[in-house]
């Protein structure tokens, strides 16, 4: 079988949206029937059912989020904000919260109660996502420990770890990872593979048990930016976002790396964000002047809809999710 992703790509302009008014809709799920659900910067998730209607779900026992600038949300990350989401097995919430430092777990009428807020009696640091496997372990991504967060990208620290959270409670798995962001298994959940985002990088490692071992950089040692949220294809294409690049390209499984999307801005902003990067000078000033006007910030993506190839892109900075067709399906994801 041809990989079907080779010489394909999708033009911004043939990008759909659904959504309106969304708060940073980082992370998407999208149920069977259509229903959307988005994390949003306010302190819950927005339902968007599929006649569009949609809904907000304020995390109860937590005021809601009103900071709105660029530092407040994204360099001071004030209040509660929502950034991985995963189901639990009853279909409710799993949060990994950035504003917050902790795994919540939120039910969908927005009663919340914190799953995990410390390790070895010691704060996690910045909470990114969360995925559950067959076997109902919750894995968990923390991208730095550094305070302010923003301190991290100007170091490239490497303080970031993955955290299993089972029966025997919770217990860092791998660390000296650089960004730390989202997480997939393969299909047989035979390898974890890990975002390291400000390494510019995906490493995977081999499960064995409750242990990760083998680690190894997949793929290209640098994606061409700041890889963040990560998905498998049906034919087993990883798929990554490139924020702050708003660029959407993809892991062969021979390794190559090949571009779905491209949806940038002015590219000179993103220039000097690179040499920045590479002079391990990066700021949030030089960040926040990157990004496109379509999908500002591509985040996360979902492969949704009746055959799996409808593809949603979350954003730290848009207020509506874009969305398109692809010529090959998502692996299937674990519901409930």
């Amino acid at each position: 079988m041809t990989n079907p992703l080779i010489g394909w790509q999708i033009d911004p302009q043939d990008l759909q949206y659904v959504g309106h008014d969304l708060e940073r809709p980082e992370c998407i799920l999208a149920e069977r029937d259509g229903t959307l659900w988005s994390a949003d910067g306010r302190g819950g998730v927005v339902r968007i059912d599929p006649d569009g209607h949609q809904e907000l779900v304020l995390q109860r026992g937590q005021s809601p989020n009103t900071a709105s600038s660029f530092t407040d949300r994204l360099v001071n990350t004030r209040g509660s904000l929502p950034n991985g989401l995963a189901f639990d097995e009853n279909g409710d919430f799993l949060i990994a919260n950035f504003g917050t430092d902790q795994l919540e777990l939120m039910t969908r009428h927005g009663e919340s109660r914190v799953l995990l807020d410390k390790i070895d009696g010691r704060p996690i640091g910045k909470a990114n996502f969360v995925t559950r496997d067959r076997k109902g372990r919750l894995w968990l991504t923390v991208t730095t420990q550094m305070v302010p967060w923003t301190e991290h990208v100007k170091t490239n620290s490497r303080d970031g770890y993955v955290a299993l959270i089972d029966k025997n409670g919770a217990r860092i798995v791998a660390d000296n990872l650089c960004g730390t962001n989202e997480l997939r298994f393969d299909r047989n959940e035979e390898w974890l593979y890990v975002a390291e985002t400000t390494s510019r990088n995906i490493t995977r490692f081999r499960v064995d048990g409750d242990r990760l071992v083998d680690r190894q950089i997949y793929g290209p040692a640098n994606v061409g930016g700041f890889c963040d949220g990560i998905a498998f294809d049906d034919y087993g294409n990883l798929w990554t976002t490139l924020i702050m690049a708003d660029r959407l390209v993809a892991i062969t499984p021979d390794g190559d790396l090949l571009t779905i999307l491209d949806a940038g801005g002015d590219p000179a902003p993103l220039a000097a964000l690179d040499a920045a990067w590479e002079a391990g000078q990066v700021t949030p000033e030089l960040m926040g002047a990157c990004g496109g006007t379509i999908c500002r910030w591509m985040a996360s993506l979902t492969f949704g809809g009746p055959d799996l190839r409808t593809v949603y892109l979350g954003s730290l900075q848009g207020t509506r999710i874009p969305y398109f067709q692809a010529p090959v399906g998502g692996q299937p994801l674990i519901y409930w």
